[in-house]
């Protein structure tokens, strides 16, 4: 029985997917918050280099991957599909288990998937340093990785809860070079005016958003670079799926379902667009996107127009939000908590061609602890909702005496975030979903656009 599917270097995708000319429809405009109007690429070429524009406004499907890029990407891709036999057998069940592994990367996540190419383009702008946010780290010690391989200054906003719940992920950023300050902050406008309001605030990614674009905003030799949301980084994370294709037809199988953890959705988009270019094309496969009940937009947002940042600085996108004012609770112990979801991965839910389910973070770590004891690996906290979901599905197919093949995508390891496993050990973590009553509060706060 195979366990490790291996795909050779020269099968390192040369082109990235671009979902936008298989959406169902056109995309919204997003709109400036200035104007109300659509955004123009003069108030965009602020923050972001000419060549990632126009990836985000791309009609064309597939994508040329710089020669440079790619080179670098061979230092752990392609990344290694298993089969995860232990796990099946401790279910007991009739599934198929498969993994795809992106904790080879150097930084241990799928992040450096869109990180290096952001600072390649933006290096080839002439910019010299990237300003960002991180939630639990992963994005912001990849892209300090990518900015240290260009020659690159890096500063990163990290949500301040995280900040001190994940000291090593800290440690790992300057390792490679960057500033890190913990979210809000003293060091921009938006950070000030957060901790007047509340100096204990524990941050969120909508605020870390605003200082890193704020930054960038007023330094001319600086640009912003998002690690999840937009369109080109969900573009640039197709190397995932593209791949695990391939090791499919290696072991001559295929996937009935495709899960990934879903906070801003470039992990899922990364692994289930190009599955989803195949269900176009008449392959029956469903694709779930999971997220945490305690951030709950998909299942629990609405369908609208809604600021990408809390201090209200960046365009305005249609997506699932819970509104950009939303604070995930001090308890909440994974990342995953952005207000807001990709507007890709929104049309595509609202069009009904993937699904979504919220999981309990208790729920979620049980099948992290249950994952590491059969195939050995401490998957991120994030990645454990995925996992949780891939084990209620090969439940059901056990209760239902049904074969089915599954796939999941464990977006990185967990070694930097042992504390979270540690409360959980420990009985401290709590299960929390997030109330509908404070959801329709930040809800009325959204703008009013007309278009």
């Amino acid at each position: 029985m195979q366990t490790k599917i291996i795909l050779p270097e020269d099968k390192l995708p040369t082109q990235w997917y671009n979902i936008i000319p298989d959406l169902p429809g056109p995309l919204e405009p997003v709109i400036s918050p200035r104007t109300n109007q659509p955004v123009t690429p003069d108030e965009l070429l602020a923050i972001f280099p000419p060549a990632l524009l126009e990836q985000e406004v791309s009609t064309q499907r597939w994508i040329d991957i710089p020669e440079q890029v790619r080179e670098i990407y061979k230092m752990w891709r392609p990344s290694p599909m298993f089969r995860a036999h232990r796990l099946e057998k401790a279910l007991g069940t009739p599934a198929r288990i498969y993994y795809k592994y992106e904790g080879v990367s150097p930084a241990g996540s799928h992040k450096p998937n869109t990180a290096i190419p952001q600072a390649y383009y933006n290096k080839l702008h002439g910019i010299k340093r990237l300003a960002t946010e991180t939630g639990a780290g992963q994005w912001g010690s990849s892209l300090s990785l990518a900015c240290n391989m260009f020659g690159m200054e890096c500063t990163v906003y990290m949500v301040k809860v995280s900040y001190f719940q994940k000291p090593y992920r800290k440690s790992m950023m300057q390792m490679w070079g960057a500033t890190v300050y913990p979210s809000p902050s003293d060091q921009t406008n938006a950070g000030r005016e957060a901790l007047l309001q509340d100096p204990d605030s524990n941050g969120s990614l909508g605020l870390a958003i605003s200082e890193a674009v704020e930054d960038a905003a007023t330094h001319d030799d600086t640009n912003y670079a998002l690690g999840s949301v937009l369109n080109h980084v969900c573009t640039h994370q197709t190397v995932i799926g593209q791949e695990a294709i391939e090791q499919f037809k290696m072991v001559g199988d295929y996937p009935d379902v495709v899960i990934a953890c879903c906070g801003g959705g470039s992990n899922f988009a990364g692994i289930a667009f190009p599955f989803l270019a195949e269900k176009a094309a008449g392959k029956n496969v469903r694709c779930i996107a999971v997220e945490p009940s305690s951030c709950p937009s998909l299942t629990k947002g609405v369908y609208a127009f809604d600021y990408g940042d809390t201090a209200k600085l960046g365009p305005i996108a249609k997506m699932y939000t819970l509104g950009h004012d939303f604070m995930p609770p001090g308890i909440h112990a994974g990342g995953l908590r952005y207000h807001g979801e990709s507007p890709l991965v929104s049309q595509l839910y609202n069009a009904g061609l993937i699904e979504a389910r919220s999981v309990m973070q208790n729920g979620c770590f049980e099948g992290a602890l249950l994952f590491a004891s059969s195939e050995g690996i401490v998957p991120a906290p994030e990645s454990s909702h995925a996992i949780r979901a891939a084990i209620d599905e090969a439940l059901l197919a056990k209760e239902e005496g049904k074969e089915k093949t599954i796939l999941f995508n464990l977006s990185g390891h967990g070694f930097m975030d042992m504390t979270a496993y540690d409360d959980y050990l420990s009985g401290k973590l709590e299960d929390y979903e997030y109330p509908a009553e404070m959801v329709q509060e930040s809800l009325r706060h959204l703008p009013k656009v007309e278009i």
